[in-house]
C-alpha cells in the first residue's frame, strides 16, 4: 500500500441536525456505512452538545481559532454520580482523547473553530492522535495504520524511501508492518496511531 491522500477543501461539507456546523469525512475505513475508524474536520460555528458514539474512544484537537471549553460529564467509577470535567483547548493545545458516550457541552471561546476529529470503534481498534512539529522520527511496535495531516503549512511524511509531501489541509494515510519508522517533518501537523 502507498501513501492515501485526501485534500480538506475537495471534500463537501455535512450539515449537522443542530445547526451548530458542518463535518467534512476526509476518511473512514472500511467505508463510511459501517466504519471501524474515522477522520474528519468540523467547522464550529455556535455552542451546543456533542453527539453520542456509544462503543467509540474519540480524539480532538482544534486546528483554528480562539478555542473550545467543553464540560464533560464524567464518573470516577461505575457506580459514582456524575461530575462535570471542564477542559479547554486551544490551537497550542495537545490533541484530547475522550469516551463518545460521554455526554459533552462545547463552548465557544470568541467565535467560531475548526476542529480535527479521529473516532475508533473500541472492540475493533486503538489509536492515539497528537500534535508535533518539527522532524520527528516514530517506530511502530506493531503493524498500524498510521496518518499525517498539515494543520497550517506544509508536511513531508516518510517511510520505506517514500515519501509524500502535504500542502495545509491534507491528510495522508497508509498502513506500516511492525518495526517500521516513518519520518516526519512539519512546522504544525497531526500525526495518528491506529491498530485493527
Amino acid at each position: 500500500m502507498t501513501w492515501q491522500c485526501v485534500n480538506l477543501a475537495e471534500v463537501a461539507p455535512s450539515p449537522w441536525r443542530n445547526g451548530g456546523g458542518t463535518t467534512r469525512e476526509l476518511v473512514a475505513w472500511p467505508n463510511a456505512q459501517d466504519w471501524v475508524w474515522r477522520m474528519s474536520v468540523a467547522e464550529v460555528t455556535q455552542g451546543g452538545p456533542f453527539s453520542r458514539f456509544d462503543g467509540v474512544q474519540r480524539w480532538f484537537a482544534v486546528l483554528s481559532g480562539a478555542g473550545v471549553e467543553l464540560q464533560l460529564q464524567v464518573a470516577k467509577h461505575p457506580r459514582a454520580p456524575l461530575q462535570t470535567q471542564h477542559q479547554v483547548l486551544t490551537m497550542d493545545s495537545g490533541a484530547f482523547s475522550f469516551d463518545g458516550a460521554t455526554p459533552v457541552e462545547c463552548s465557544l471561546m470568541d467565535g467560531p473553530t475548526q476542529d480535527f476529529n479521529l473516532m475508533l470503534r473500541k472492540d475493533q481498534a486503538s489509536g492515539t492522535m497528537r500534535k508535533f512539529m518539527g522532524t520527528v522520527c516514530v517506530e511502530l511496535d506493531a503493524p498500524k495504520t498510521v496518518a499525517v495531516y498539515a494543520i497550517d503549512t506544509g508536511a513531508k511524511a516518510t517511510f520505506s524511501n517514500e515519501s509524500v509531501n502535504l500542502d495545509a489541509g491534507w491528510l495522508a494515510w497508509r498502513s506500516v508492518p511492525a518495526q517500521a519508522e516513518v519520518h516526519l517533518e512539519a512546522a504544525s501537523a497531526l500525526w495518528m496511531e491506529i491498530a485493527v
